[in-house]
């Protein structure tokens, strides 16, 4: 049996590679011999890398800017003719259907959405938003309202109309500080 200073050698050196938690000691009421009870030892670290220290160590880390304003201002001119370019090409010859227009709305808002981002407009987040509807007679008004910093903040917008349907798409630029 080990004696009770080498049992604290070995602990100690293991401590200080980390490869050990404290064992648990249980001390007898009259004296000042402990003994170990349970004693475990756990794997605190492993030597080689695993893949996510790897990653983690590749991303670029993050500093604050402090920057209280946008560089470069949205577009709003180019994507204007974005909104008009998508909406006229994919509904120029179409008829309207709810089932269509149900999954045209979906279509349009994600292709909208991946050439805005295409554009690289740093810092802006982006909501698009389409309303498809039919053209019989009748009177439609679609509003929206929006809590924002007018400086820097803004809104695209263009309305497609053709025999049977008209279209509306909305892109909502937020600058994210």
């Amino acid at each position: 049996m080990m004696s009770d200073f080498a049992k604290d050698g070995v602990f100690h050196a293991l401590k200080k590679m980390g490869d050990v938690t404290p064992p648990s000691h249980e001390f007898p009421r009259g004296g000042a011999h402990w003994r170990t009870k349970d004693s475990v030892s756990t794997v605190s670290h492993v030597d080689a890398p695993s893949q996510q220290d790897q990653v983690s160590r590749l991303t670029a880390q993050m500093e604050n800017t402090y920057q209280l304003g946008p560089t470069k201002h949205f577009p709003v001119v180019t994507v204007n003719s974005i909104l008009k370019d998508v909406l006229t090409n994919y509904l120029q010859e179409e008829e309207y259907s709810p089932e269509l227009c149900r999954q045209m709305t979906k279509t349009i808002s994600e292709v909208i959405k991946a050439q805005v981002k295409e554009l690289m407009i740093p810092r802006y987040k982006l909501v698009v938003t389409v309303h498809i509807g039919q053209c019989d007679g009748q009177s439609i008004l679609i509003g929206s309202r929006c809590l924002w910093n007018p400086k820097s903040d803004t809104v695209s917008s263009y309305v497609f109309r053709n025999s049977s349907l008209f279209a509306l798409a909305n892109v909502y630029a937020i600058y994210f500080e």
